[in-house]
């Protein structure tokens, strides 16, 4: 880790524990979990500062600077948040957390179970967006913030921002909803639910409860994720970094990984099934499906809104086919409808989904002008 005055530099996770009764969406009860968490930069006396950053499908807590000087990389936004940078830490405190399912120190599948002694497996509840947002409430209070002064988020991420707006409209000054959704098309459920057959399938799942058998289902984690990472990038994207480039030059008329775009879909699914858990994946595509706040308005998206006191920052990526602009536009139209206050980007870029993780130019300077206006709003 070189010295670099835009990193937050050295972090320590925190981990708040919490035994007041969690009752979910589904009407499972969690008596008592873990948040694992990560702070940045300074919460001011009067307690107006404080960012909320929300996690997408394989995200965490570590969302900035180093754990260990010897690490290789930052965390997963290390290019928004720093000193200097749009998500400024010299001006805002920011909280970054792992949520309720993750396989990164909060409790979920992984976790033991305190009746059983046993991890949780199988038996982990199915959690949901407004049930992330319960429990971040809770952190918000465990931690002195009544009132967020914004929360941000893409992809998954952008899912709970909005939800902030509607579950918490009197902590929330603004929310940040970046390559979002207002829901799932059918044919993101359809991709979800083939990345959830090849876990679900493969022989080393066990039904979930793999742990027991010292096993792991890397066949089915590494095709959901490769199937995920096509998703992710954009058809532009991918013919410029690889087009149709052969690894050895030449057709070798074989089943074996022949062409660029074969080897790095594959090196993506062989990291990804080091690290992360299978059923903590299952948990959050679930997560995903079910998230759709006009349901219970009869599918009136701007009926929904109309709680929210927020304003609102929604940015799409014209590359993006994952989350296309379309959708994002869609909650555009039901926030002005229902009268809220709202700001649109659409950003050129030719990362497609992914974009919200990179660093185009106009992207960041949109990122920074909008938090400068948060920043002065909140007198920092």
């Amino acid at each position: 880790m070189m010295h670099d005055p835009t990193s937050v530099g050295l972090v320590r996770p925190e981990v708040a524990h919490f035994d007041t009764p969690l009752l979910l969406a589904s009407g499972a009860m969690l008596n008592a979990y873990d948040l694992v968490y990560e702070t940045y930069g300074e919460l001011n006396p009067s307690r107006t500062n404080a960012l909320l950053i929300c996690h997408a499908l394989s995200g965490h807590h570590h969302a900035a600077g180093f754990h260990h000087a010897e690490d290789k990389a930052p965390g997963w936004w290390d290019t928004m948040i720093g000193p200097g940078k749009p998500i400024d830490t010299h001006r805002f405190f920011v909280v970054a957390l792992n949520n309720l399912g993750g396989c990164h120190g909060s409790t979920g599948p992984v976790s033991l179970n305190p009746e059983t002694g046993q991890p949780w497996g199988s038996t982990f509840p199915v959690v949901t967006v407004p049930d992330w947002v319960t429990a971040q409430a809770r952190l918000a209070d465990r931690l002195g913030i009544d009132c967020w002064a914004g929360v941000i988020g893409g992809s998954l991420g952008g899912m709970q921002a909005l939800q902030w707006t509607l579950s918490y409209p009197d902590r929330v000054r603004h929310a940040l909803v970046i390559a979002s959704a207002p829901k799932l098309t059918a044919q993101n459920i359809a991709f979800n639910d083939v990345a959830r057959q090849a876990i679900l399938t493969d022989p080393d799942f066990h039904g979930g409860d793999f742990y027991a058998h010292q096993a792991i289902p890397r066949r089915g984690l590494r095709l959901a994720r490769m199937l995920g990472h096509i998703t992710y990038l954009s058809d532009d994207g991918m013919g410029a970094k690889f087009g149709r480039m052969l690894k050895s030059g030449e057709y070798r008329y074989s089943y074996e990984v022949e062409f660029e775009i074969e080897s790095y879909l594959r090196y993506q699914g062989d990291k990804f099934s080091d690290y992360f858990d299978a059923n903590t994946y299952l948990l959050m595509t679930k997560a995903l499906d079910y998230f759709d706040p006009a349901k219970d308005f009869g599918g009136d998206l701007a009926a929904a809104l109309r709680t929210a006191r927020a304003r609102f920052l929604v940015a799409s990526f014209t590359t993006d086919w994952r989350f296309s602009p379309a959708r994002s536009k869609e909650i555009v139209k039901a926030l002005i409808d229902a009268k809220r206050n709202v700001s649109y980007a659409e950003i050129e870029s030719t990362h497609g989904h992914d974009a919200f993780l990179m660093t185009d130019a106009p992207y960041i300077r949109l990122m920074h002008a909008y938090l400068d206006n948060v920043a002065k709003e909140v007198g920092v």
